[in-house]
Formats: structure tokens, C-alpha cells, sequence
């Protein structure tokens, strides 16, 4: 007689080897009952696919055609100049990061709007670089370097 423990062992080892060996396979467990002389077999199929969810996940044609989850009309950019030379930028932008894209030559101490090292004329009002941010529509900037 095999103990219990020892065939769920064997069972488990033999469900290993076979989701190893293929996606879908069958087991026969064989017991011997030592009261009698009666054998049974017990033949069970698995498989290691996850067959729960269905359809869970696909897509549903009742919808309609998706949209472009990005922006509808693209970015707001503006044709500004800097020192006369035009250039493209989005509103908003920091303008730091305008004039580097110009390579505009600035010269930069704290980055944080303290010390107006990147005083520059916007619009005819003097802005700091490093703070100041572009706005809709026309803008010249003239930097003192």
C-alpha cells in the first residue's frame, strides 16, 4: 500500500512533468486498495491555459472607431523671434528652453529667478529667461548678449 503523501507527491511531480512536456496532456493515477483486489484508475486532463476570462478582453466593434488619444490639433506653436531670427515654440514653453533650441548664447547664474543674470527684453518688458514662459501669439525677445 502507498501512503497518501507519497502519492500526491507523485501526482503533483507528474503534473509538472507534464505541463513541461505540452500545453495539454491527460494523467491516469493508478490505486490499489489492499482490502481487496480492486484497481482504479483514474484518467484526468489539464491544461495550462487560462481559459476563465473568455472574452473578456476583446475588443468590442459596438463602439465604433477609436480616436487618437493624443491632441486633436496638435501643439499651439508660434512663430516668435529671437533676436530677429524667427523661430517656432509652443505657448507656454519655457523660454530657457527656447533659446537653447535657437542657440541663443545666455548666460545663467541661479535658474530660479533670484539674481537676473538672464534679463532679457519680451515684448518690449524685461523678463527673466529662466522664469518667463511664452505666450499666445506674436513675441520678440532680445537678449542682452
Amino acid at each position: 500500500m502507498i501512503p497518501s503523501t507519497k502519492l500526491l507527491t507523485i501526482f503533483a511531480l507528474s503534473l509538472l512533468a507534464g505541463a513541461y512536456h505540452s500545453a495539454c496532456s491527460a494523467f491516469t493515477t493508478t490505486t490499489h486498495n489492499a482490502h481487496s483486489s480492486r484497481i482504479t484508475t483514474t484518467t484526468t486532463t489539464t491544461t495550462t491555459q487560462l481559459e476563465i476570462f473568455g472574452n473578456a478582453f476583446a475588443n468590442d466593434d459596438s463602439l465604433g472607431k477609436r480616436d487618437n488619444p493624443g491632441l486633436k490639433k496638435g501643439p499651439n506653436v508660434n512663430e516668435i523671434t529671437v533676436n530677429g531670427k524667427p523661430v517656432k515654440a509652443v505657448a507656454g514653453q519655457k523660454v530657457s528652453q527656447v533659446l537653447a533650441a535657437a542657440r541663443v548664447k545666455m548666460t545663467y547664474s541661479c535658474r530660479k529667478g533670484n539674481c537676473g543674470t538672464c534679463e532679457m527684453l519680451m515684448n518690449g518688458r524685461v523678463e527673466k529667461a529662466c522664469n518667463a514662459k511664452i505666450p499666445k501669439g506674436k513675441c520678440a525677445i532680445n537678449t542682452y548678449s
